[in-house]
């Protein structure tokens, strides 16, 4: 940690001083076509892109160059499924009540600056204790992460996936309300949307079906009626906010869709039904296929989930894959997602092999995790793709990604808002 703060300190200084940033790209994918382009310099200043040039242009005075001639670059990765105030480990569903938001918010900035250095510069933190906090610490440099869009805590139903209350024992369940992002009816849904607004939130999570890993038999029971849904996104509208929706059943997928969300997250028993639902609605898919096979790997191990888990997690977490074909060849708009925080912080691109195992091609998976993910935030017109007047989010790797999708988990360059995080050097 001292030495990246220190590399990213020099870094800082240099790229504010310089008068312009010229990176050399012996092979640019900027997700505006399919088709990279050779030998092409980057022109950077105050944070953006100016011009994207053909050839090597010769830095002036004051000027710093930045060569990246043996290397693929492309615009800064983006994952909209992760949780960065936590990871995956055996003790973890004793950490409700050993640790304080303190822990969690230390912890987070480990994690957060994993999944930078990994070259995912931005972000949807789709619920959390402290993801509002860590957002804004990074936006003010107080910490070193990437750009995060954050839901702040996941609103539930009583009982459902995301009640914190989940699992203990009666005395010590209670009965949440709206501000604890659990609710029942109209009023409650609407009351628990303006409370995230109120506390900082940029979208809306809901938990539209049972969880895999909730500490509860059913993973895929609806767990909203559909006119709850409606009133959450009829309210999260008033305040520019999206919602997305966990959701692993069919029928909890169809009552979110016809109610309007702006993205199914796993979507691991989806029909066809489902399939047209999202097609017709413009609805946004974001698979996690990491997630489902992580959980199914951990499963097997004994005292690794509570027993009441395990056969949940066995159960979905390898179809969703599948899941994912489905979508993919019946035209559902895919975004990339890992749900990092269930799967481990800093390997969100294997998802990138999982994505191109279920059918797409590299260049559709990276897109899907750059100008597809921006789109779904509607931050495309300054995220998403390498094009002037857009951020200077950029990454680079050794090898074409293109012809080994798997090169994307040796980021080697790093750059936000035209700051480098990481270099080659």
């Amino acid at each position: 940690m001292q030495k990246t703060l220190v590399c990213l300190f020099v870094f800082f200084l240099s790229t504010s001083k310089a008068e312009l940033t010229i990176i050399h790209c012996g092979l640019l994918i900027d997700c505006t076509v399919n088709k990279p382009q050779k030998v092409v310099s980057l022109l950077v200043k105050n944070g953006t892109i100016i011009e994207i040039a053909d050839g090597y242009v010769d830095p002036g005075d004051g000027d710093l160059l930045i060569d990246l001639n043996n290397y693929t670059v492309l615009p800064g990765l983006m994952d909209m499924h992760v949780h960065l105030s936590g990871e995956s480990h055996p003790k973890k569903y004793m950490e409700r009540f050993t640790l304080d938001l303190d822990d969690y918010a230390y912890r987070s900035i480990r994690f957060s600056e994993r999944t930078l250095m990994a070259g995912f510069t931005t972000v949807r933190d789709l619920g959390g204790p402290i993801n509002n906090s860590l957002r804004d610490a990074i936006n003010n440099k107080y910490v070193i992460g990437p750009r995060i869009f954050s839901a702040g805590k996941s609103i539930a139903t009583t009982g459902g996936h995301a009640d914190p209350t989940n699992g203990m024992r009666f005395e010590l369940m209670g009965d949440p309300g709206p501000s604890m992002g659990v609710v029942n009816g109209e009023a409650e849904a609407a009351k628990a949307v303006r409370q995230r607004y109120k506390n900082g939130a940029d979208l809306i999570k809901i938990t539209a079906t049972g969880g895999v890993l909730s500490v509860a038999k059913s993973g895929k029971n609806p767990q909203f009626k559909e006119n709850e849904i409606r009133a959450i996104v009829e309210t999260a509208l008033d305040y520019d906010m999206h919602v997305a929706a966990h959701a692993h059943g069919a029928e909890g997928m169809k009552r979110a869709i016809r109610a309007g969300v702006r993205s199914i997250e796993h979507g691991t028993l989806m029909d066809d039904e489902v399939v047209s639902l999202m097609v017709e609605n413009g609805t946004y898919y974001v698979p996690t296929i990491s997630a489902g096979e992580f959980v199914a790997e951990k499963a097997e191990i004994d005292g690794y989930y509570p027993e009441i888990v395990r056969p949940k997690a066995k159960k979905i977490g390898p179809q969703i894959k599948k899941t994912f074909q489905k979508a993919y060849e019946g035209g559902v708009k895919i975004a990339f997602g890992t749900d990092s925080g269930v799967s481990y912080h800093g390997e969100n691109s294997n998802e990138f092999s999982y994505m191109v195992e279920g059918g797409m091609t590299p260049m559709e998976a990276i897109k899907a995790a750059t100008k597809t993910a921006a789109e779904l935030l509607g931050v495309d017109s300054f995220l998403g793709t390498l094009e002037p007047n857009k951020k200077a989010d950029i990454v680079a790797v050794e090898g074409n990604p293109l012809k080994d999708i798997g090169v994307l988990k040796k980021v080697v360059f790093v750059m936000k808002d035209g700051v480098v995080y990481k270099n080659i050097n």
